[in-house]
């Protein structure tokens, strides 16, 4: 399936792994890769917390394939140095999301890496072409993680709107709520150059998801995941205000929901039982984080046999549409 994305970065398919943090490792980032779309590891929080795995050896691991490396653009910014450090892996683009990325941004180009902007809303939009982003990843409030309120399907073709008017050469790629060939063929018809999948991939075989997050995600539906806020200052995440976070219900977001201004005042209060749960994989405290697409999400198969079936099933969907249209 060629597009303009296919085209800039030299794959087969317009799909792109989600560079999500502790999840998105080394051995997930080539299988997509390998499978003919562009894998992202997941740098998280700039790859400084105990919990997140060794960034050089999981770049050490899709050596050899087209990838590229995705931060949490605020966590980056108090640890600048993180970024020339990893950029030395020669990736073939840098995802920054949720925070100011002007002071990365010559830095990225003077690696010969192409800057991807993740942005929530049409401010988000100006700011990333304001300072030469090259793919903007239009992620509606559906995603799994971190996130913001504007749902894909309208938000995805207003971006496009407005990169026909102010910068046609941009990309753009549609995130939130994308699971399967269905997801991908509509994000092409919404006037996206491809898409960013998250919670497919991270009920991947090769993500780094531990299994009983996966089993619980599964048995779950898209109703059963939440947006909250509370979570991060409980667990002593200084998260920017605009931005909420999906999460699979369990018994510490139903105690906590609707309660943020409590949750800020006692900020950081759970910490040490969180990491202490985390460890043990105690699901009623540690979130399982994934999209409300986890309803559409069954079994626990290779990356890049996901890959495959999304191809599949995008080129059947269009098909059926061009049939549709020579009646």
């Amino acid at each position: 399936m060629q597009t303009r994305l296919t085209q800039a970065f030299g794959i087969r398919h317009p799909i792109v792994s989600a560079p999500m943090g502790l999840i998105s490792g080394g051995r997930l980032a080539a299988a997509v890769s390998a499978a003919g779309g562009l894998g992202l590891v997941g740098a998280g929080y700039a790859g400084r917390t105990a919990s997140e795995p060794d960034l050089n050896e999981e770049l050490a691991l899709v050596r050899g394939h087209t990838f590229g490396i995705g931060f949490i653009t605020w966590a980056l910014a108090r640890d600048p140095g993180r970024l020339d450090e990893l950029l030395v892996h020669r990736p073939a683009c840098v995802f920054l999301s949720f925070g100011d990325a002007r002071p990365f941004a010559a830095r990225i180009a003077a690696a010969g890496a192409r800057l991807i902007c993740q942005v929530q809303c049409m401010r988000h939009v100006d700011e990333a072409l304001d300072l030469g982003a090259s793919v903007i990843v239009a992620q509606g409030a559906e995603a799994g993680g971190h996130g913001a309120s504007r749902a894909t399907l309208p938000f995805v073709p207003e971006v496009a709107d407005h990169l026909a008017k102010r910068s046609p050469q941009t990309l753009l790629l549609a995130a939130g709520g994308i699971a399967d060939g269905r997801g991908l063929a509509a994000a092409l018809m919404l006037g996206a150059d491809g898409v960013v999948v998250g919670t497919r991939f991270w009920a991947s075989q090769e993500a780094l998801t531990p299994e009983p997050m996966v089993a619980r995600a599964i048995a779950a539906g898209g109703d059963d995941t939440v947006r909250i806020k509370s979570l991060d200052a409980l667990r002593g995440v200084e998260w920017p205000e605009e931005f909420s976070f999906r999460v699979v219900r369990n018994g510490l977001t139903e105690a906590w929901a609707g309660r943020e201004a409590e949750a800020r005042a006692a900020f950081g209060s759970m910490r040490e039982a969180y990491a202490r749960a985390r460890a043990s994989h105690d699901l009623d405290i540690v979130a399982t984080i994934a999209g409300e697409a986890i309803g559409l999400i069954h079994d626990r198969p290779s990356a890049g046999s996901i890959v495959e079936s999304m191809v599949a099933q995008a080129r059947q969907q269009l098909e059926r549409a061009g049939a549709w249209l020579r009646q």
